[in-house]
């Protein structure tokens, strides 16, 4: 039998997948390590038996748009709301990428920029970060002006870096954009753990767009629901290529439940960010680089050892981080999500029993042969 074939521009792209593997110890994915309230579980449970599960779902997720746009202080029109915050960049580059477009990101980021818009058909091209995993504003600016892309990625907090974008650097990529009419997407599906936020930018003149997530902050990874903000004429043309009753009745619920439950959502954010900073403390005193985080996670790279054998290692005693050392820009470096205490604890204490075995090892293979003096 002869079989279809994948068409050529994807034949060598690899799916995105992170590794799901049993283990006590889970920080890999950057989930909320605490679960809703109980009183939200309630509440979406009695909901739930009111659905009419013979009826389509309400098609514009009116109330649920709502609720958003209320939270944010901004129109129900500003905002819409998707399979997860990548079906909202699937559906962004359905409208404004595709053949003979181009999209800018800036690696390492987040790798799903890069695969939804070669997924549809969109060039990718690519400005590298510093050392530190900084926007270059020189190198933004060659990109922008030598590419005129149709679509700009920026990334705050940046994934898998954490790494905090200032505001100015919104302001000056929307001026270098402005004049020839690209699209600035702002990825905050981890904005919540940081002060600042380009939501306030957004404004019907201008070609921005804040996406965000349910998953992280409000606990609700299984439900995959993410939302975006920006000028209505963009959420209308979003509405067009999104396919017909795309988000269902029980994700609207929940979605619109959760919203009401802003303290708890405010005190495990209060609690994740103490949390990561006590972590990135104790990596301090470890021998592996660290950076900053403005996010639920902290990147770290092991000096004297090959990321991905510490990652191996770590799996090897029961907990799982992210290994990153394969991903542009990010040779040997790890990713650990920030958990409850008790996680955070056995990721340390892990981490640091491997290093010490490594180091003793080291030691034992510079130690002089018995009998002979060192050289």
């Amino acid at each position: 039998m002869s079989r279809p074939r994948v068409r050529d521009d994807l034949a060598l792209v690899e799916g995105y997948h992170s590794p799901q593997v049993s283990v006590d110890v889970r920080l890999n994915t950057n989930e909320s390590p605490i679960a809703p309230p109980a009183a939200f579980t309630e509440q979406f449970t009695a909901a739930v038996a009111t659905i009419e599960w013979h009826r389509y779902p309400d098609r514009s997720a009116s109330a649920l748009r709502a609720k958003l746009a209320s939270h944010y202080g901004v129109r129900a029109e500003q905002v819409f709301v998707a399979n997860g915050s990548n079906e909202v960049l699937q559906c962004l580059l359905l409208a404004y990428g595709g053949t003979g477009r181009r999209a800018a990101v800036f690696e390492p980021t987040y790798a799903l920029h890069s695969h939804i818009a070669r997924v549809v058909g969109t060039e990718v091209v690519v400005g590298q970060r510093t050392e530190q995993f900084d926007l270059d504003l020189d190198v933004v600016r060659e990109v922008i002006t030598a590419n005129q892309p149709e679509v700009v990625f920026l990334c705050s907090p940046n994934n898998p870096t954490g790494v905090v974008d200032p505001p100015e650097t919104v302001r000056t990529v929307l001026d270098l954009t402005r004049d020839y009419g690209g699209l600035v997407i702002v990825d905050e599906a981890y904005g919540q753990f940081t002060p600042t936020s380009a939501v306030s930018l957004i404004d019907e003149h201008e070609a921005l767009v804040v996406s965000r997530t349910f998953s992280k902050t409000w606990s609700l990874a299984a439900l995959r629901l993410g939302y975006c903000i920006g000028p209505s004429w963009l959420i209308a043309s979003l509405e067009d290529v999104a396919l017909p009753y795309h988000l269902d009745a029980v994700k609207q619920l929940a979605g619109t439940i959760a919203l009401d439950f802003r303290k708890e959502m405010d005190e495990r954010v209060s609690f994740l960010v103490e949390e990561r900073g006590r972590l990135a403390t104790a990596l301090a005193d470890l021998p592996v680089s660290v950076w900053p985080s403005g996010a639920n996670f902290v990147l770290f790279r092991p000096e004297n050892r090959a990321g991905a054998e510490v990652w191996q290692e770590l799996v090897d005693r029961s907990v799982l981080v992210r290994n990153c050392a394969s991903w542009p820009g990010l040779d040997g470096c790890l990713r650990v999500t920030v958990g409850t205490r008790r996680e955070n604890e056995a990721f340390l204490t892990a981490l640091a029993d491997v290093l010490r075995a490594s180091s003793v090892l080291g030691s034992a293979s510079r130690s002089p042969v018995p009998g002979k003096e060192s050289a």
